[in-house]
């Protein structure tokens, strides 16, 4: 039977920066299972690529800083280039409630000492994307910092490291099942390819992990939401350099990314499959006329139907990841649920949760927020809706 001091289930950017941060650290036996048949086949490879420092909760904002500083030192440290461009996260608002919800988190966040961010008023707001109508904007939002990332480069970078310091990965390596040892630990790791006998084990399944959990007898409040991109075609109606630009009334936003524009905008899910990663007519119809209406430039847009897709968010109830041991299971941790900012955070993710297993807790953060017991103590987080 093979063996590994650490198996991680789940090759994505959260699994691949939990390998580099603890081989880094020197636990070396580590093998990576993922399920898909190469790098970035899950959520990775599906993510737009934003980042931002700008949420409305202590947590979020602290583990936004933290990965901030981890991309700036990404090339350096890794030899890959992350593509960390700091265009900015413009929010436009459109009513007073939205508007004081963005300055209380501006609250947050300068309490975590971020200061960049700022108020805008409609007249800022149309000189920092000229393209937006802001006939209904009543202001804003806007962070310098902020900005976007090449998901799979993080992966990539994260994944070599984790290699050349002797990790391994193995991909078309679904796991079936667990077998217990002395006190409820888990002894082994069974897959398609046989049984792997672990130290511990990480679940960094990303929007599978409630399966995985599953099959460790534990309930796991983690649940995929699907998320649509519509992709026009090549175009130069927009910069490149154009801030992210969210419109909080209804979480519509848009990017740009190598000539094309990326239309966003939260649906609710449909149909009896939460795995369903297929993209709608219907849906695509609406957002395309959202973009039209916002930005009237886009009126000359076309969209690029065979290249649209939809990702998979990994959710918990509160919008917060789960970060530490599992509960019930000595040998067992979590890095799941994300909410959608699983590549962002990433980074801190991975440095945090290899001092949760190597020192028995996290120094460079607290993140006593993100205990995977909070729901059973009836103490989430607040979920805003936007941020």
């Amino acid at each position: 039977m093979r063996s590994a001091e650490v198996v991680i289930i789940g090759g994505g950017v959260v699994g691949a920066s939990a390998a580099y941060h603890l081989a880094a650290r020197g636990c070396r036996d580590v093998l990576v299972l993922d399920r898909g048949r190469g790098p970035g086949a899950g959520s990775t490879g599906r993510a737009t690529g934003g980042f931002r420092t700008q949420f409305g909760t202590k947590v979020n904002v602290l583990l936004s800083l933290l990965s901030l500083d981890k991309l700036r030192d990404f090339p350096e440290e890794h030899g890959v280039d992350p593509c960390f461009r700091q265009h900015g996260y413009l929010f436009l608002a459109s009513t007073q409630r939205e508007l004081e919800a963005l300055r209380a988190a501006r609250e947050v966040q300068r309490g975590c000492g971020m200061l960049e961010g700022r108020a805008v008023g409609p007249e800022e707001a149309a000189r920092l994307n000229p393209a937006v109508n802001v006939e209904g904007i009543v202001g804003g939002s806007f962070c310098p910092i902020d900005g976007f990332v090449r998901p799979l480069e993080i992966l990539r970078g994260y994944a070599e490291s984790a290699a050349r310091l002797g990790a391994r990965f193995e991909y078309g390596a679904e796991v079936l099942d667990f077998r217990r040892g002395k006190g409820g630990r888990l002894a082994s790791v069974i897959t398609e390819g046989g049984e792997v006998a672990c130290g511990l084990v990480v679940n960094a399944a990303g929007a599978w992990a409630a399966s995985v959990a599953a099959l460790a007898g534990q309930g796991l409040p983690v649940a995929p939401l699907r998320r649509q991109v519509a992709l026009t075609r090549p175009c130069d109606l927009l910069p490149e350099e154009m801030p992210m630009t969210v419109f909080t009334e209804d979480g519509f936003h848009l990017r740009v990314r190598d000539g094309r524009v990326l239309l966003l905008w939260p649906d609710e899910p449909r149909g009896p499959d939460p795995f369903d990663t297929a993209t709608e007519d219907e849906w695509l119809a609406a957002v395309e006329s959202k973009a039209r209406r916002r930005l009237p430039c886009l009126a000359a847009a076309e969209i690029d139907r065979a290249g649209c897709w939809a990702g998979l968010y990994e959710m918990t109830p509160d919008k917060h990841a789960l970060l530490g041991r599992a509960p019930g299971v000595e040998n067992l941790f979590l890095a799941n649920g994300s909410s959608g900012h699983g590549v962002m955070h990433a980074p801190a993710l991975g440095h945090l949760l290899a001092e949760i297993i190597l020192d028995g807790a996290a120094s460079t953060l607290d993140v006593r927020a993100l205990r995977p017991e909070r729901f059973a103590e009836g103490d989430p987080n607040p979920a805003p809706d936007f941020l």
